[in-house]
């Protein structure tokens, strides 16, 4: 790897004192390197100038935690550039290397001491009466949840046109193999193999006996569509692309989730398995 792009969370790297770090560490080693400093437009979504990153990037460097990779690689969704994620905050599963170990990861990036990963992205359609509202991707999952007042949620979710199940719960969470550690986890959801390809589904906090995950095939597309309140109101709703991107859905409706055909590449610098990481993240 030649040339380097750092995206830097302001609100982690102080005074963006660990990007000038790398990008002086790297310039020292013969390689280019650009600071993005988070100055995003107002109103923009994302750190990220899409037209600063050069075609001949090797490797965009992100200083943060997870959900800054993940808006990242959301923001370069199509580049094909693979991300190194260094974690300036607590649990991370994206962002492997640690504040500590930064200049070890920058050698091994130099010598060519890394593989790349391969991760499976969603992409989610919206509709409303009118057509397709909105269409975005997601890297961890798409989460559908309730807008406003505590309400329970009335919606049905079909999978490849099929009727799957009439929910009522707070909510559904539809996931990659990579967000099975995240939100997925937390709603009941089973942890997956990073580099594995399928789609999750987990309910959360159902109201009925059926509350259970389910795993279905990369090829499979999901549909979930709003219902009316159990008293015939007008029901409004979140879809929420990786914590960030949010979409109001009503009744009526529906938003329709499958395999992205863009991929975002992580850059793993360590021999130790994905059962040895989550083991030191989660503990005994």
């Amino acid at each position: 790897m030649e040339h380097f792009y750092v995206i830097t969370n302001p609100m982690k790297d102080t005074g963006h004192r660990t990007a000038c770090s790398i990008r002086d560490y790297l310039i020292s080693h013969g390689k280019t390197c650009m600071i993005d400093i988070g100055t995003a437009k107002p109103g923009q979504e994302g750190y990220t100038y899409k037209d600063q990153v050069s075609e001949d990037v090797d490797c965009i460097i992100v200083l943060g935690g997870d959900g800054t990779l993940l808006q990242a690689a959301v923001d370069l969704a199509g580049r094909d550039i693979p991300f190194l994620g260094i974690n300036l905050g607590t649990l991370g599963f994206l962002a492997e290397v640690n504040r500590t170990d930064v200049e070890e990861a920058l050698g091994k990036l130099i010598h060519n001491e890394y593989v790349i990963e391969k991760r499976m992205m969603l992409l989610g359609k919206s509709y409303d009466r009118q057509g397709m509202k909105d269409k975005a991707r997601a890297l961890n999952d798409i989460v559908i949840t309730r807008k406003g007042s505590l309400q329970i949620i009335n919606f049905n979710v079909y999978v490849n046109g099929q009727l799957l199940h009439r929910y009522h719960a707070d909510g559904m969470i539809i996931s990659t193999p990579t967000g099975s550690t995240g939100y997925s986890l937390s709603a009941g959801g089973p942890i997956v193999e990073p580099k594995a390809r399928l789609i999750l589904l987990s309910p959360i906090c159902s109201h009925s006996m059926q509350s259970r995950s389910m795993v279905l095939s990369p090829e499979d597309t999901v549909m979930v569509e709003i219902e009316s309140t159990n008293s015939g109101e007008v029901q409004e709703v979140e879809a929420i692309f990786d914590g960030s991107h949010k979409v109001t859905l009503c009744t009526g409706d529906r938003i329709e989730i499958q395999e992205s055909n863009k991929t975002t590449g992580i850059v793993k610098l360590s021999q130790v398995s994905f059962l040895e990481v989550l083991h030191r993240k989660m503990g005994d």
